[in-house]
C-alpha cells in the first residue's frame, strides 16, 4: 500500500482528497494535515465520514510526514510548501503540491502574480506540470515533485489544447468566459462568499487580474510554440461546486480561404483525446454543463462552429474538486507509482 499523507486535509480540496483515497485499493492515508484541527478526530470535522474516518488530524510538520509517507499531498494556500521544502525531504517523499508554488517556472512571473517572495526558487526546474493528458510521460518519470494544476487552468488548457496544437485557430484572438461555484474559493470564512452575498447574485472578478491567467498562458504557449497572452475573466456563480469555461476565437483559414469543418475540428480533438479515460469529447450540438460531470474526474468538452463570425465557441465543464484538484492529483500519484491511471477515480458523475 502506498502511504499517503494530507497537508490541509480539512480544506475543500483536502477532504475531497480524503474521500477518494479511502476508496483506493493501493493507497492509505496515514497522515491528517491540519493546522486547525490539531487532535480532533477527523469526523467530527466532516460528519459525512463518520465510521468511515477515526484518525485524528494531526499538523502540518512537513520533516515529520516525510518519515511515515511515500507521497504527500500539500492542498495548502499558496507560498506553504514553498516555504518548508528542502532537498532533505524531496530525497525522502514525493510530492503532489495542489498550490500554485511550482506551477509557473517563470519565479518573476510567479512573484508579480501572487504577491509573495517565492521561498525555494531552485526546485522549480524539476517540477513537472501535472496535467496528465498533456504531460504523462514526464509525470510517470517524475521522481520527486509534481505541481497539480489549478481548477480554472485545467478546464480552460484542456478545452483548447488540440486546436492551439494543431494550429486551427488564432490563439492571439483567445478569450475564457469562466464560471466556478463558490468551493472554489476554499473553506474560509471570506464575506463576499456569505449566503447572502453569493445567492441570487453573479459576478465577475480578478478581470484582468486574476493569478491562474499566467499559468493558462504559459501551458498554451508550449502548445503554441511561443509566447501568448489571452482575456481571462472568472465569474462567481451560486452553486456549491463545477466550472464552466466558454471559450472563443477566430479559426484559422486554410489555403483556399474555408474554415475548418466541424469534422476537422472533431479530428483534432479525436487525435489528442480519443483514448484518454477522463476527457469526453461531446456529440455534436451537445454542449458541456457541470451537473454531467459533478462528483467526477471527468472533462466534458463541446464546440460550436459560428461561420458568420468565422470564429469558433469551445465549452468544456469539470468539477473544480475532483479534476480541477483532489482527483487529478490522485491521477497524478498513481502515475507516479506506476498504477492504472484510473484507479481509485472511477467514479460515475452524480445527479441530481
Amino acid at each position: 500500500m502506498i502511504k499517503a499523507g494530507i497537508i490541509g486535509a480539512t480544506g475543500y480540496a483536502g477532504s475531497e482528497l480524503v474521500r477518494i483515497l479511502t476508496g483506493h485499493r493501493e493507497a492509505e492515508i496515514v497522515w491528517y494535515g491540519s493546522r486547525s484541527y490539531i487532535d480532533k478526530k477527523y469526523h467530527e470535522v466532516y460528519q459525512n465520514m463518520f465510521r468511515i474516518v477515526e484518525d485524528v488530524c494531526r499538523d502540518d510538520n512537513l520533516e515529520e510526514l516525510a518519515e511515515e509517507a511515500d507521497v504527500i499531498f500539500t492542498a495548502t494556500p499558496q507560498g506553504f510548501l514553498a516555504g518548508l521544502l528542502t532537498e532533505d525531504i524531496l530525497k525522502k517523499v514525493k510530492i503532489v503540491d495542489l498550490s500554485a508554488d511550482y506551477r509557473i517556472k517563470d519565479v518573476s512571473v510567479y512573484e508579480k502574480w501572487y504577491g509573495i517572495e517565492h521561498k525555494s526558487p531552485q526546485f522549480i526546474p524539476e517540477a513537472v506540470y501535472g496535467l496528465c493528458e498533456v504531460n504523462r510521460n514526464q509525470i510517470t518519470t517524475a521522481t520527486r515533485l509534481v505541481a497539480n494544476p489549478g481548477c480554472y487552468t485545467t478546464c480552460s488548457i484542456l478545452t483548447a489544447y488540440p486546436l492551439v496544437k494543431e494550429g486551427l485557430i488564432d490563439v492571439d484572438t483567445l478569450i475564457l468566459d469562466a464560471k466556478s461555484g463558490t468551493s472554489g474559493a476554499g473553506r474560509g470564512a471570506k464575506l463576499p462568499n456569505l449566503f447572502c452575498e453569493v445567492n441570487e447574485n453573479i459576478k465577475a472578478y480578478g478581470v484582468a487580474s486574476h493569478r491562474h491567467t499566467p499559468e493558462i498562458e504559459e501551458q498554451l504557449g508550449y502548445a503554441a510554440g511561443r509566447e501568448i497572452m489571452i482575456n481571462f475573466t472568472p465569474h462567481l456563480i451560486p452553486m456549491n461546486r463545477g466550472i464552466l469555461v466558454t471559450e472563443y476565437a477566430k479559426l484559422t483559414r486554410k489555403a483556399d480561404g474555408s474554415l475548418p469543418d466541424w469534422a476537422e475540428i472533431r479530428a483534432a480533438y479525436d487525435k489528442y483525446y480519443a483514448q484518454e479515460k477522463f476527457v469526453r469529447v461531446l456529440e455534436k450540438g451537445v454542449c458541456p454543463e457541470t451537473k454531467w460531470v459533478e462528483g467526477s474526474n471527468y472533462v466534458d468538452i463541446g464546440f460550436v462552429i459560428d461561420e458568420r463570425t468565422g470564429r469558433i465557441i469551445m465549452m468544456g465543464a469539470l468539477d473544480n474538486l475532483v479534476k480541477g484538484a483532489a482527483g487529478q492529483a490522485v491521477q497524478n500519484m498513481n502515475l507516479l507509482f506506476g498504477l492504472k491511471e484510473s484507479q481509485g477515480l472511477e467514479l460515475a458523475p452524480c445527479f441530481p
